[in-house]
């Protein structure tokens, strides 16, 4: 087992230059499914987040009471309705047809309200059969879904009530033990492990990485759903999970440390997307 702290020599290597000549689309397509009639915000975080972290197309689809919102937000979303409130598999068998065929990565769960977890397994299933890269967060995290995860290219992204959940043991303050039970999880069921924290650790169960943040500022709403989009971003440019996790959290805390200087206390998850472009600018790069 290989364990390290994340430095940006790192990060450097896990973000894919981008050709001087590429087209729209060879730089990423990214779907974000989420949202409810509470949580109508969430989606539309990760959404912009995708777009911050350098994908050309970002798909939204959330529940067709939120479509007139997510679209007021911002004209960078191409935003598809859920045909229902809630994720049932007609709105999934739906949705399966709307989505463009052309599709690197998409990022479930944030702020979703789930009707019929077969539902939620249909559409993980279909997409992992598509060849789609997944980051899955907030209500796409049930233990159904582990036995269709496993060696596939899918990141989970749990805080410790998430983890709890999805895996069944409540990550102690531990660090040292954190770090070993999201080991085990993700050598035992094939995936990378994200799990948030003062010190967010990634692994996938060979090679893990620390990026400790201590952000307190970053508790407010939202930033994990920032998290959970720029992990899709990263993912439609790199098809390794590990490296793509990595890449997101590490670019996720420097924009936190960055709003928290500018804003102290009083930040929100608005105030650290307006942040990412310019964390990300030493990472660019042209070829």
């Amino acid at each position: 087992m290989t364990r390290r702290t994340l430095q940006i020599t790192d990060v450097k290597k896990f973000i894919p230059a981008r050709k001087v000549n590429s087209h729209k689309g060879d730089n990423g397509i990214t779907l974000v499914i989420g949202g409810s009639f509470i949580y109508h915000g969430a989606p539309i975080l990760s959404s912009i987040a995708a777009l911050r972290s350098g994908v050309d197309l970002v798909y939204t689809s959330v529940p067709k009471i939120n479509v007139s919102a997510t679209r007021a937000i911002s004209p960078n979303l191409i935003v598809i309705p859920l045909v229902d409130q809630k994720l049932t598999r007609g709105a999934v068998n739906k949705l399966l047809g709307l989505i463009p065929s052309k599709l690197d990565s998409a990022t479930i769960g944030m702020g979703l309200a789930v009707q019929d977890r077969e539902a939620l397994l249909l559409l993980i299933k279909s997409l992992l059969d598509r060849d789609i890269r997944l980051s899955l967060d907030a209500s796409a995290l049930v233990p159904e879904i582990l036995p269709i995860l496993s060696d596939k290219n899918v990141v989970v992204t749990p805080h410790a009530g998430e983890f709890k959940h999805l895996f069944g043991t409540t990550p102690t303050d531990s660090k040292k033990e954190r770090i070993m039970l999201v080991e085990k999880n993700a050598k035992d069921y094939g995936i990378t492990v994200l799990l948030k924290g003062a010190t967010d650790i990634i692994s996938n169960g060979d090679t893990t990485y620390l990026n400790e943040k201590k952000i307190p500022a970053m508790t407010v709403g939202g930033t994990g759903d920032v998290l959970s989009g720029l992990v899709a971003g990263m993912l439609a440019k790199n098809r390794n999970t590990l490296e793509s996790a990595a890449a997101a959290t590490f670019i996720n805390g420097l924009a936190g440390k960055a709003t928290q200087k500018k804003f102290g206390l009083h930040m929100t998850a608005m105030d650290l997307l307006d942040e990412i472009p310019n964390t990300m600018k030493p990472f660019d790069r042209i070829v």
